[in-house]
């Protein structure tokens, strides 16, 4: 290869380079773009304050539910088929032993937090609660706005058909069921 074909290819290589480069100024110039002086954009969102209330979202008190009404619209085979939900991080027969999530056979009545086999989050073994039925509609609900910093990463079960079914079927897992309210 003599010293031309060489000089033909570097030339080759610039004058691409240049046709990119001048290019990009171009159309620059021609597609004008004026950028804003602050990037993003401002979403307004509506708040409303009451002067008489002033407890942030952490103080705010849980809401009291009839826990009797509640429960009276479960059904035991309703809350057998929800739990399949739960089946796939937790065991629910005597000596399951622990999945993801700890075993619930015996949870209902259970200190929250309890079981030695397994490693809860700081949260939930600082509770100091015990799981009866209105703790269990609460956590069910929305475990991580009921106890906050739980790792359990279920949503929650919005129906209270749902709940009411999959909390009797928690009790009735149990050795000695607790008596409804």
């Amino acid at each position: 290869m003599d010293s031309f074909e060489i000089n033909k290819i570097i030339g080759a290589i610039l004058l691409v380079a240049l046709l990119v480069i001048g290019i990009g100024k171009i159309s620059d110039l021609v597609f004008n773009v004026n950028k804003p002086e602050k990037a993003g954009y401002m979403v307004k969102v509506e708040t409303e304050t009451n002067s008489t209330d002033t407890k942030s979202p952490a103080e705010e008190p849980k809401v009291e539910v009839d826990i009797t009404a509640l429960l009276a619209m479960g059904d035991l085979s309703h809350g057998e088929k929800v739990f399949k939900k739960c089946s796939a991080c937790h065991s629910i027969k005597s000596g399951g032993g622990n999945k993801i999530g700890p075993a619930l056979y015996n949870v209902v009545g259970r200190k929250v937090g309890a079981l030695n086999d397994y490693k809860y989050s700081t949260a939930l073994v600082e509770y100091k609660k015990e799981w009866n039925f209105e703790e269990l509609n609460g956590f069910l609900l929305k475990p991580k706005s009921w106890i906050k910093g739980t790792k359990m990463a279920y949503a929650g079960l919005r129906k209270e058909k749902d709940r009411a079914s999959v909390i009797l079927f928690l009790n009735q897992n149990s050795d000695s069921p607790l008596p409804l309210p």
